[in-house]
């Protein structure tokens, strides 16, 4: 009883803080069942079918407070679909520990960027508003949806990085729509799990426990978006990517850095993300009523089909 208690709180806080910045449900929640001893497949089965739940009430979340965008959710989420299942299926019989540092240096390099991009720059003016295409979001869907079911997380950090670096999405639509996708994802994946392991080696009493966990907390989340600026939820979300694949880094067979080491780069990375955050809350006080019309502007043109976009009928 204290294990799944334990659990539901787990759920309650990582679809908390996946909800609100976009990333870190599943690999917050793998982490745990990996720690307690769950192998690999089995522990990624159990997240992603509790995630079927939780996506699911995020998803209704976020679009009662109008943080989805429905073609880049169907643009990214049927490609991500085909991918988690194939990639569970590959987790169901061999290890993906070798990709795992490759990875987490694409994603670090996003991280940077979105980091750098939105704490010193803010809301993109150039591209903000503009259709995302199908040629970026198919393959962007398939790599992370393959990534998420292998690594046991991944959607998010895969997703919501790239978007947010294109630049043509706000951040508060580009974590409700990688969000709501996620529902596609999360039941592929748990296809392709069942299909390769079996029912037989998930333990529902965990499952039920993270998915109780994640519906309490999908609303409050799906809420904090709607109201954090801009500026600031980029700043965050850089910040939760950067810290998680340094730690992904130092910890890889590449590098395999000692603790010290280690406790260095996390204490620097903590103070430069904690400043970062009170520098882009004082610009966003300085500048919210232009970062208020650029976002209503984009919206708007988004509406009515009035942003240019010379190929998009082309590639819709």
């Amino acid at each position: 009883m204290q294990k799944l208690l334990l659990l539901a709180l787990v759920g309650l806080g990582a679809q908390l803080v996946d909800g609100s910045l976009g990333m870190a449900y599943g690999v917050t929640s793998t982490t745990l069942l990996l720690a307690i001893g769950t192998n690999p497949a089995a522990a990624s089965a159990t997240v992603h079918l509790a995630e079927i739940g939780t996506t699911l009430v995020s998803g209704i979340s976020h679009w009662r407070f109008g943080n989805v965008d429905w073609k880049v959710v169907l643009k990214i989420g049927v490609p991500g679909a085909i991918g988690a299942f194939a990639g569970a299926t590959v987790l169901s019989n061999i290890s993906t520990e070798v990709a795992a540092p490759l990875m987490a240096v694409i994603l670090l390099v996003l991280g940077l960027y979105v980091f750098i991009r939105f704490t010193f720059q803010g809301l993109p003016k150039g591209q903000l508003g503009k259709p995302l295409r199908k040629r970026f979001l198919t393959p962007l869907g398939l790599v992370g949806g393959f990534v998420d079911a292998t690594g046991g997380g991944g959607w998010g950090p895969v997703g919501t990085p790239a978007i947010l670096a294109s630049g043509r999405l706000e951040p508060r639509k580009t974590i409700g729509s990688i969000d709501t996708s996620e529902f596609l994802v999360a039941i592929a994946a748990s296809l392709g799990f069942i299909w390769g392991i079996g029912s037989e080696n998930i333990d529902y009493g965990w499952v039920l426990a993270l998915l109780i966990g994640g519906v309490i907390a999908a609303p409050l989340a799906a809420w904090l978006v709607r109201h954090i600026p801009p500026r600031v939820l980029g700043a965050a979300v850089g910040g939760v990517i950067i810290l998680t694949n340094t730690r992904s880094l130092l910890r890889s067979d590449w590098i395999d850095a000692p603790d010290a080491v280690r406790y260095v780069f996390y204490a620097v990375i903590y103070v430069a993300w904690a400043a970062a955050i009170v520098y882009s809350v004082l610009q966003y006080r300085k500048h919210a009523a232009e970062d208020k019309q650029i976002i209503a502007e984009a919206e708007g043109a988004t509406a009515t089909g009035a942003v240019p976009d010379d190929k998009a009928t082309a590639n819709a």
